[in-house]
């Protein structure tokens, strides 16, 4: 029996993003850092940082940090590209967060 007050329960939820990333959080555990200007933050944070991004579904795009996605390789952080999950990436610690960016479709040339 539906209540009046399910009747009134949202099915949906906008976002502006443009798009996504999925940034393996088990890897970025385990390398304990390696991006941003001092290369002591998790990748999420440094590229979230980088790119000026608020957190949230109001932010332009979005980074996420997801539980392990299975890869677990050395020295890297696993990320996949919502727009192309074909594709994963491997980042490594110190990687140009610009061509990140542009690989994920985040930067500034893309709408």
């Amino acid at each position: 029996m539906e209540t009046a007050r399910s009747s009134r329960l949202k099915d949906h939820v906008r976002a502006n993003w443009r798009t996504v990333a999925l940034i393996c959080r088990k890897c970025s555990k385990k390398l304990g850092g390696g991006f941003g200007p001092k290369g002591d933050e998790r990748l999420a944070r440094a590229l979230r940082r980088h790119l000026s991004l608020k957190t949230g579904r109001k932010a332009a795009a979005g980074i996420v940090e997801v539980n392990c996605l299975g890869v677990c390789p050395k020295g890297a952080v696993t990320v996949v590209d919502g727009a192309d999950s074909r594709e994963w990436l491997l980042v490594r610690p110190g990687a140009d967060l610009d061509a990140l960016a542009q690989a994920l479709g985040m930067g500034a040339n893309h709408p």
